[in-house]
């Protein structure tokens, strides 16, 4: 199954790893997992880099924090495959922290990030991602692609002719490869040929933008150190906000990106023990020296496409990339940015859910418009997080809409033309009330009205004051009402809230 195969039937918990089950997540692809790691592992470097230019802090911030979290998350987080590290949606949250207030306070507010994000996964909120619906889910990886895509423009642009050309031989590799074999990831060959290649045109390729281009690498492990701010109340302020922002992003984008992971590898994940591995990571990542993180999805579908299923893989990214950029900086300088960027291309193609655009048209609209609101409200913000809120939040106007019109009013006559049987079918709640009490004659020379409940269900206050409303408009015109068929649930709502006029309703 792959990622274009998103479907509304995805799963959000297991029950803890047995001990079969543990070896499988760690050594039942140690080949695949390995060489998946590796790729994400270069993968990661320029994007750590880049996220750390964007949130205003050294490079080594970001590199930092894409190694603790990654190997952190690896051992602890609820998806196995899953890359997470430093990420835009995060640095973009940060910026005003840090040109503020500085980079300690920064490191305290990852700390307070990772003690939501437990608690989060403490009190089993993951379970309520269910409520995402399609179309956000859909219009969040779609808006993503294009982001992915967009971030490589620059690059391209900048590189005239010797750039695309060198990102044309990489997507080459990287497509043609598979068709003679899978026994090594196709994206990990494209990097090292091409970075050869570039090493033996010599001076021909000096204009070539490089890995050693876009910042200075660290020369040292990362060092333990509590975040050097005062302890008080002004201080909690300074970074409360900014943390609960930080702990709602990382984990919108985190979950969101377990359940693709899930649809791409047919597999579960624990969305609440994500949630705690998100949090421990983050707390691990300001104790080193890092930023706030998590799950990245472009990362992630590279991991996956590559052949990594298991811990081992996630475990290798970050383990490879302290390596990379400690042991074999020399090497690693030398690697064509054009490879990455041809790397970033596959995954914002394979990111893409095309099967969206071609059903557009059988697609119904409200699914349509929830999608668009999506896409747009990132594109235009690149705020991968206020987009699925502004998706989640048009798609529960637009089903509210839909079930305010649920509600079915059947009326029947007696043959003596004395009682008036109403029969209300489907849902009653504050949406509904308005049509429901509209639907009423009270002047109607009638002396009894039956109101049939038997195919509604009464959810809220609104549908119960509703009820005691009609009810009582008739009773004063001295006409006797008698509401039958109320299901337990309603029945018991009705007594809880004590409308008067309903006490005889069963």
């Amino acid at each position: 199954m792959n990622i274009r195969q998103i479907l509304g039937d995805r799963r959000y918990g297991v029950s803890l790893p047995t001990r079969k089950s543990l070896h499988e997540q760690w050594l039942g692809n140690v080949q695949k997992d390995l060489l998946a790691g590796t790729v994400v592992a270069l993968a990661l470097i320029p994007e750590a880099i880049a996220f750390s230019i964007i949130a205003g802090v050294d490079p080594k911030v970001g590199l930092y924090a894409s190694f603790c979290i990654a190997v952190v998350t690896a051992f602890v987080g609820g998806r196995p495959g899953m890359i997470s590290a430093a990420t835009g949606a995060m640095a973009l949250v940060m910026v005003t922290l840090v040109r503020d207030h500085g980079l300690q306070y920064l490191f305290a507010a990852t700390l307070l990030t990772g003690a939501l994000q437990i608690a989060f996964g403490v009190f089993r909120l993951g379970r309520y991602m269910k409520f995402v619906p399609r179309g956000v889910m859909t219009g969040f990886v779609n808006a993503l692609a294009v982001l992915i895509f967009m971030a490589q423009v620059p690059l391209l642009v900048s590189g005239g002719l010797p750039m695309l050309a060198l990102v044309a031989a990489g997507l080459v590799v990287i497509y043609g490869l598979p068709r003679l074999t899978t026994a090594v990831p196709s994206p990990l060959v494209a990097i090292v040929l091409l970075t050869v290649g570039v090493v033996l045109m010599g001076d021909s390729a000096a204009g070539l933008m490089r890995v050693g281009d876009m910042g200075a690498l660290p020369t040292a492990l990362p060092a333990f150190g509590l975040p050097q701010v005062p302890l008080t109340l002004e201080t909690l302020a300074i970074i409360g906000p900014v943390s609960v922002a930080l702990a709602l992003v990382g984990l919108i984008e985190s979950l969101l990106t377990a359940s693709i992971v899930d649809e791409m590898t047919d597999t579960t994940s624990d969305k609440n023990r994500e949630s705690r591995g998100q949090g421990i990571a983050n707390i691990v990542s300001g104790l080193f020296g890092g930023m706030a993180g998590c799950a990245m999805i472009g990362q992630s579908v590279i991991n996956v496409t590559s052949g990594g299923r298991g811990r081992l893989s996630t475990l290798t990214a970050g383990a490879f990339l302290l390596v990379f950029i400690l042991v074999l900086a020399d090497w690693l300088v030398l690697v064509p940015m054009g490879a990455l960027v041809a790397v970033m291309v596959m995954v914002s193609v394979g990111t893409f859910d095309w099967s969206s655009l071609r059903t557009l048209r059988t697609m119904p609209l409200s699914e349509t418009l929830v999608m668009g609101a999506t896409v747009g409200t990132v594109l235009a913000t690149h705020n991968l997080a206020l987009g699925v809120f502004v998706g989640i939040v048009l798609a529960a106007l637009l089903f509210a809409r839909r079930v305010a019109e649920v509600a079915f009013m059947h009326d029947a006559l007696s043959a003596d033309g004395r009682t008036r049987t109403v029969a209300v079918s489907g849902q009653l709640f504050f949406a509904t009330t308005t049509g429901f009490l509209a639907h009423f004659d009270v002047q109607e020379d009638v002396e009894r009205v039956v109101l049939d409940l038997s195919a509604a269900h009464v959810w809220d206050a609104s549908a119960v004051a509703a009820l005691h409303k009609a009810v009582s408009r008739f009773e004063a015109r001295g006409v006797a009402v008698e509401v039958v068929g109320l299901d337990a649930p309603s029945a018991a709502l009705v007594e809880r809230l004590g409308a008067p006029a309903l006490a005889g309703a069963h």
